[in-house]
């Protein structure tokens, strides 16, 4: 919005240059008006002025109270899902919008301070990411647009509503990735809550636009048409729309008469697309969605009963003969054991310190160029941490070859950026795997089997331990797993991955390649 200051000077009558000389009652009433107007002129600019000030406010009162309720829960509050896009989208486009409403004032302190903090604020690149990430647990924990919408997610601690604003743009994120499955999920969820009578910037003419083209791209050609339609009806001189009827009922024509050209063909191969899938979609993909929603292969109760909890004092060790380590059985083939109650607070609070201030992009083997890279589907970040560097640190490598009977002097401590990176080692492959949980997840967040169809799920101060290997060498393929986004809530997790070398008569190896 425009503000137009308006300077009027008036010129007064010659008559009023002499006191005493007035008889026009008609002329001072009309500079009675002429005030008025002024007054009313002058009003108008001060109820903008503070219109524009009664804005900045209810922005900062709003921000005010979201700030006051995250800085209490940092972790809680970004863990929402939701709130961490929110807090992309506010600090990539709303606080600029904000900034070009305070230039219009003379509020040199704020812009400057402004200017300086936008250094470190996301950028566009960030918010297509964090519209990315919410659209992918979407998918994975199969959730519906108005679900996520009002924030009804499980174990939410800060439930956040997503505005007209926000689902046109998760859907706008998609259209951009020709991922139009997305994209008419995400347009249908705005045009139902502008039905609902919500107030937005957005109109119905905008989301139909969209909408319209996402829907005959994914092959339904009736819908388009009727849209499109829809979209006329509150703008009849839409260009693009328009012309977009006349081709739809073009092809719809050449479809009924059965005489389709092969510049046709093209569209009956559009018709013929499976519709709700996404663009991305892989058979293997569905597998790893449903076991993160904990929906995978079930044992069987026969195999169940053989699952155990014991206490387990590593082989008689004397650390662990008085106070031995509780321990379950969480799969048998491969053989998945949780350690529970494994490492205490404190311990945990003492490793993430120590991490912090290292974590990076973890990152990922590139099949086509051998090297390691960071993958935009995995957002994790990584620190290496070794004995030496805290004692905490050295009594929890103990502790695992205490507990597992294997050598961890060969086990990784830094990462290595080359490709093969485990001949540079020199240790061999990974043997076995130590995970550690130092969080609890309110939801999602699970390791994955794939192969064999287990799912671990977090729990704080817990450790799973599995063999990558069989014990003649050759690598157990069903042990090949993969981690659940997080849905809801934070996931710090530890990794020890131990090696062959050093493990020779510790782990004796077997003349069957499958034992």
């Amino acid at each position: 919005m425009t503000w137009c200051i308006l300077i009027l000077g008036i010129l007064l009558p010659q008559s009023l240059a002499h006191p005493g000389f007035f008889t026009s009652i008609g002329q001072m009433t009309d500079l009675i008006h002429t005030e008025k107007d002024l007054v009313t002129s002058l009003k108008d600019y001060i109820k903008a002025e503070e219109d524009k000030l009664e804005q900045i406010k209810k922005w900062a009162e709003k921000l005010d109270r979201l700030t006051s309720t995250a800085t209490k829960d940092p972790e809680g509050f970004v863990g929402h899902p939701v709130n961490a896009f929110k807090l992309v989208k506010r600090l990539n486009t709303e606080w600029s919008e904000l900034e070009n409403l305070v230039l219009k004032d003379m509020s040199d302190g704020f812009i400057s301070n402004l200017t300086i903090q936008r250094q470190y604020f996301p950028n566009d690149e960030d918010q297509v990411g964090a519209a990315k990430a919410l659209l992918r647990l979407q998918d994975t924990y199969n959730l519906d647009t108005d679900t996520i919408s009002k924030g009804n997610l499980p174990g939410v601690k800060h439930k956040s509503f997503l505005t007209v604003e926000d689902c046109f743009e998760l859907g706008k994120v998609a259209y951009t990735e020709a991922d139009y499955y997305h994209t008419e999920l995400w347009m249908e969820q705005a045009l139902r809550q502008l039905d609902e009578g919500e107030v937005s910037t957005i109109d119905k003419v905008s989301v139909l636009d969209y909408l319209s083209y996402a829907v005959y791209q994914q092959g339904d050609l009736d819908k388009a048409l009727l849209l499109t339609k829809k979209l006329l009806e509150l703008d009849p001189e839409h260009q693009r729309a328009n012309g977009n009827l006349k081709y739809f009922e073009y092809i719809m024509a050449k479809e009924k008469d059965g005489n389709k050209s092969s510049d046709d063909q093209s569209d009956q191969k559009t018709k013929l697309k499976k519709k709700g899938v996404a663009v991305d979609y892989l058979p293997e993909r569905q597998k790893y969605e449903m076991l993160c929603r904990g929906e995978g292969i079930k044992m069987t109760p026969r195999r169940q009963k053989k699952l155990f909890c014991r206490y387990h004092d590593g082989n008689r060790n004397p650390k662990f003969i008085l106070a031995p380590a509780k321990q379950e059985d969480e799969w048998d083939k491969p053989r998945i054991i949780r350690f529970h109650d494994i490492i205490s607070d404190a311990e945990i609070e003492i490793v993430k310190d120590l991490a912090k201030p290292r974590l990076s992009r973890a990152t990922v083997h590139d099949p086509e160029t051998g090297k390691l890279t960071t993958a935009q589907y995995r957002v994790s970040k990584s620190a290496w941490l070794s004995g030496y560097e805290n004692p905490v640190v050295s009594r929890i490598n103990m502790r695992i070859q205490d507990l597992t009977g294997l050598d961890v002097s060969t086990a990784e401590e830094l990462q290595k950026d080359e490709p093969d990176a485990f001949k540079e080692l020199g240790t061999g492959n990974r043997i076995a795997t130590w995970l550690f949980y130092m969080s609890d997840v309110s939801a999602g967040g699970a390791t994955v089997f794939p192969e064999v169809g287990a799912s671990v799920w977090p729990k704080k101060g817990t450790a799973v331990f599995w063999y990558n290997l069989f014990a003649s060498g050759e690598g157990d393929y069903s042990t090949r797993h993969a981690a659940c986004p997080v849905l809801v809530g934070n996931k710090w997790v530890s990794n020890k991955w131990l090696h062959e070398r050093g493990q020779e008569f510790r782990r004796p190896c077997t003349l069957s390649e499958l034992e």
